[in-house]
């Protein structure tokens, strides 16, 4: 059986959607970290990132260094972080987080609850960025 991410990747469940590509997909955790955290994850279920296949496990990369500059645009901080956990879903994703400090990236801590309106807010802040070319 498919999993959530899977079930994102084929519009069945909606998702505040940043970027595309024909390998990966990017999209607003909707229980952020802080503000502007994103997952972008590859159209293939596979449970590691390690395990990710080519041309995937590029396209996982490549599409994170084009949505940094976006995110940190939309979001000013000092750096935007990139984490590779995996505990939470068994599908190989990364979190990339805009930072002011190090506790942004603390995955113990309480996460964001957000209305729908300022996700989809936030979502059009990154892609506008991204059109801008950020």
């Amino acid at each position: 059986m498919e999993g959530l991410f899977m079930r994102i990747v084929r519009g069945e469940i909606p998702a505040y959607k940043v970027m595309e590509s024909e390998h990966c997909l990017a999209f607003l955790d909707i229980f952020p970290l802080v503000e502007g955290h994103v997952l972008v994850v590859p159209k293939v279920e596979v449970d590691s990132v390690f395990e990710v296949p080519e041309p995937y496990y590029t396209g996982m990369w490549t599409m994170a260094r084009q949505l940094a500059p976006a995110i940190r645009s939309a979001f000013p901080c000092l750096k935007v972080g990139v984490a590779v956990v995996g505990l939470e879903v068994p599908h190989a994703h990364m979190h990339l987080v805009p930072l002011q400090s190090v506790e942004d990236l603390n995955f113990a801590s309480p996460k964001l609850k957000m209305e729908p309106s300022a996700l989809q807010a936030h979502a059009e802040r990154i892609r506008s960025a991204l059109t801008l070319g950020m």
